[in-house]
């Protein structure tokens, strides 16, 4: 398949709208070798920040070609649940579907690439599959589920290879990024205001 684009007006395989600079990102059916999965993942996490999510890109690589690509979706569909690691599990489904292989075998021969360490709901969901390797750029110092704040590996059976670290500096800057700016799909805080006394005149004062 061809490589998709990111650009302005379009939208994305998901059916979000896109915005910034064209970006080539490598398709589902493309090759691509191990050195270029993280960088394939940053991509798909810039396509996020892009549109106000979380900047977290994640690709699931079987046999040598991208069978899952995502991104956060997670303000786009109200769901918390719905993270870059998640989405692309759900993908690998239909296409194990479409192309009569069973899932099982098929994520045992599976590596995934993630640009952040996945948090513990997803760790757990990755190490259940019984996945090849899992390879993740910056640690996830709030909800790290590979080891930073829980090693969700230690209840799994046979749990997945861990390869941490990689291009971890870019996927921080992302991450920072994003953290500077404001969710728009944030809540609105709840802020009391403060009981002015009758007698209280400060406020008058120039």
């Amino acid at each position: 398949m061809e490589a998709t684009s990111a650009v302005d007006e379009q939208v994305d395989d998901r059916g979000s709208p896109v915005h910034g600079t064209p970006e080539m990102i490598p398709a589902v059916g493309d090759v691509i070798n191990e050195q270029e999965g993280m960088e394939v993942a940053l991509k798909l996490a810039q396509q996020a920040l892009t549109v106000g999510e979380v900047p977290v890109g994640c690709i699931f690589v079987h046999e040598g070609k991208i069978i899952a690509s995502g991104r956060n979706t997670v303000n786009e569909t109200r769901n918390a649940t719905r993270h870059a690691e998640i989405n692309c599990i759900d993908d690998v489904l239909k296409w194990c579907k479409v192309n009569n292989k069973e899932p099982s075998s098929v994520f045992a021969n599976t590596e995934v690439f993630v640009t952040v360490e996945p948090c513990i709901m997803c760790a757990g969901a990755l190490h259940k599959l019984h996945l090849k390797q899992i390879t993740y750029g910056c640690h996830n110092d709030r909800f790290g589920g590979c080891g930073t704040v829980l090693d969700a590996g230690i209840l799994a059976d046979n749990p997945c290879k861990i390869i941490a670290g990689v291009k971890a500096d870019e996927a921080m800057q992302l991450l920072k990024t994003f953290y500077k700016g404001t969710n728009p799909n944030a809540p609105v805080p709840n802020v009391k205001k403060k009981a002015v006394s009758k007698n209280d005149t400060s406020s008058l004062s120039s």
